[in-house]
């Protein structure tokens, strides 16, 4: 869909020189119908608006000949403000998923709270809830959300439904990850919206892990490196303040 736009957008549509949001939007959606357009609003650069598609950030200039893909850095400062506004996208929807629909593993009174996606059959997200206790010792909660990378109608996609369903949640993923028999079971679940919540926020691999205010921290670390990462990021924001 983007790729539509960039090439459309650069070809043909003229917005008046001060383009409104609602000539903005007009135009995305004379060109792409069906775009999902989340908001739209003045950049940090002047003659730019930043538009949010389905979760996806392009900037499209005032007088409308053209649409930008990337990232805006303000050099002076040292801040990736895409960064930031996708950070600020992740925060909202991954707050959206309810606790009851995580599966926690982690200290009662956690220094650092982690979503991370997870697929029952990634090596790499094995290895890493090997170590749920030591993350856990550092003050490290993990709390898991499905993403199969298969897609649905798949083994893996199936056994994340059977973990979900089953009578100890914990326990079943523990055993799954650790290459048992996964018991089939079937209830409602949330497997589907997980998915499509973590495509919409950028998840293309797994283990994605995020924090709180949406940072991600790319994907399996050791616990130690982790930690350090975390703690980095922390007195980052604490010194921003």
């Amino acid at each position: 869909m983007i790729r539509t736009l960039v090439a459309l957008l650069f070809g043909a549509v003229v917005l008046p020189l001060h383009a409104s949001d609602a000539n903005i939007r007009a135009a995305i959606e004379t060109l792409v119908p069906n775009a999902k357009i989340d908001s739209i609003a003045e950049a940090v650069v002047p003659g730019l608006f930043e538009v949010i598609l389905d979760g996806q950030i392009v900037y499209v200039s005032q007088d409308g000949k053209y649409l930008v893909q990337g990232s805006l850095f303000d050099i002076a400062n040292k801040v990736d403000v895409t960064e930031q506004t996708r950070a600020g996208i992740r925060t909202k929807a991954l707050r959206s998923i309810p606790k009851d629909q995580r599966i926690v593993f982690g200290p009662e009174n956690p220094k650092h709270t982690l979503t991370v996606y997870t697929d029952i059959d990634c090596g790499y997200c094995r290895r890493m809830h090997q170590h749920v206790e030591e993350f856990s010792k550092l003050g490290i909660a993990l709390e898991y959300v499905f993403f199969p990378r298969s897609g649905p109608g798949t083994e893996s996609w199936d056994k994340a439904v059977s973990v979900y369903c089953a009578d100890d949640r914990r326990v079943a993923l523990t055993n799954a990850k650790a290459g048992q028999p996964v018991v089939p079971k079937t209830c409602a679940n949330p497997i589907e919206e997980h998915f499509a919540l973590g495509s919409k926020v950028g998840v293309n691999g797994t283990p994605a892990v995020f924090t709180q205010d949406g940072t991600q921290v790319g994907g399996y670390s050791p616990p130690e490196q982790l930690l350090q990462r975390l703690d980095e990021l922390a007195a980052k924001k604490l010194a921003a303040k």
